[in-house]
């Protein structure tokens, strides 16, 4: 017997979770725009400051 795999949908939940996560990216990008420091984000293994 073969079982079937169905796509989930996420969440109404997760759908908040992930806009919040982005609403609060975007503020803090403009913060660090604000006062000239750098922001860390991981890319490819390894965290990597860059200028916003």
């Amino acid at each position: 017997m073969k079982t079937t795999q169905r796509k989930k949908t996420p969440s109404a939940f997760s759908q908040a979770v992930g806009r919040a996560l982005r609403r609060a990216a975007k503020v803090a990008r403009k913060t660090a725009r604000m006062h000239g420091t750098p922001i860390y984000v991981w890319e490819n293994g390894k965290v990597v400051a860059k200028k916003p």
